[in-house]
């Protein structure tokens, strides 16, 4: 199988400096090391060819060499059985041995006792309109696993000892040769603890923790809107061993109300009003989020017209005062009319001229010219 460009492999170009070359396979190596990747083959073989690009881009004359002559430069340089050196060892060369290993593959010691943060839950809540307009608190349940109370959470009976573990010498991990490389897994005796009990509790198996209802007191601010997420602290999962608790974040879906809208912190109501309000104009009651308001309909309104009631919307979550209510009329035409009322329509009609209706007189007078 043919391979790669050297500097494909890398990701750079030919004109990279050294210090770039470095930098690229820094990058990439510890992306594809072994130790990150177990019992994958394509990241084995990625990690020895980003090996190999390193070492002939970092040599001046393989590197003159390669760019003259391609990979067919190379055959009079090889080294080792496989051509090149152990891929492990340029590793090894470029970062030194500095606790960069233990830093990205878990190689150092673990706290003593293996304490660990719990996990993190996520609870969906959902609320009314009014409950995230308004505020409130809610009592939820959550099952978790909480502090055992037979150990205090220390996975311990008492009286129990604790010795350092022999399988790993109480660093939690076993090392283990797989092929070219020197693999680090977690210590299956003590679980990466690196500590043993030798008297685990019998209620909880020496984790520390068993599973549980809890109920949860959230308090839901003013003006919160759907997707939004509340942190409760320390209310998630217990950690093992003793360790602290996760969080528990709610994440909030809020229903639709039967009249507002809602866009940021302002509400949008549609109200309909008579054809007599529009055409004479009229004092309405109009519904908002802690009561009723008026608000005066001039003469002569038109559907569609908006109307703003100053600090009537929703309160900001972050404090910074109220949205507004934006009252959208909606004219009614009338439906179902009785002979009388018919009839004084009809009247109305006749009496009506072209500057009753000045809207319709502007449109008519824009299509005539547009067919002459």
């Amino acid at each position: 199988m043919s391979k790669r460009d050297y500097y494909e492999v890398l990701g750079i170009d030919r004109n990279a400096s050294d210090e770039e070359i470095k930098k690229a396979y820094r990058k990439l190596a510890l992306k594809y090391h072994p130790d990150r990747n177990p019992h994958d083959k394509t990241s084995e073989d990625r990690f020895k060819e980003l090996g190999e690009a390193y070492e002939v881009l970092m040599d001046p004359q393989t590197r003159a060499a390669y760019d003259r002559y391609g990979h067919a430069a190379l055959g009079a340089r090889a080294r080792g059985p496989a051509g090149f050196h152990d891929p492990a060892d340029i590793f090894r060369e470029v970062f030194g041995n500095s606790s960069i290993f233990e830093d990205f593959f878990g190689g150092g010691e673990r706290r003593a006792g293996g304490a660990q943060r719990g996990d993190d839950l996520r609870y969906d809540m959902e609320l009314t309109f009014m409950e995230a307009a308004q505020g409130c608190e809610k009592e939820i349940s959550v099952t978790k696993m909480g502090q055992c109370d037979t150990c205090n959470g220390s996975g311990a009976e008492q009286g129990a000892t604790t010795k350092t573990c022999a399988t790993c010498g109480g660093r939690g991990q076993v090392i283990s040769a797989r092929g070219i490389f020197s693999i680090a897994q977690t210590c299956p005796r003590c679980e990466g603890r690196g500590r043993v009990v030798d008297r685990p509790c019998r209620s909880c198996a020496g984790t520390g923790r068993r599973e549980r209802m809890s109920k949860i007191k959230i308090k839901v601010p003013a003006g919160v809107d759907g997707g939004a997420r509340l942190r409760s602290s320390g209310n998630g999962e217990a950690g093992l061993r003793g360790g602290p608790a996760g969080d528990l974040y709610v994440v909030l879906h809020v229903k639709r109300h039967e009249i507002f809208e809602r866009e940021g912190d302002d509400l949008i109501c549609e109200v309909p009003i008579s054809f007599a309000q529009a055409a004479l104009g009229a004092e309405v009651e109009v519904p908002t989020l802690d009561g009723t308001a008026s608000i005066k309909i001039p003469p002569g309104t038109q559907t569609g017209v908006l109307f703003r009631l100053k600090g009537k919307g929703v309160k900001n979550v972050q404090g910074y005062g109220n949205g507004d209510l934006m009252v959208r009329v909606q004219v009614e035409v009338p439906a179902r009319l009785n002979a009388a009322q018919r009839g004084k329509l009809e009247e109305f009609a006749k009496l009506c001229d072209e500057n009753v209706h000045p809207i319709s007189k502007g449109f008519f007078d824009k299509a005539k010219r547009l067919f002459r």
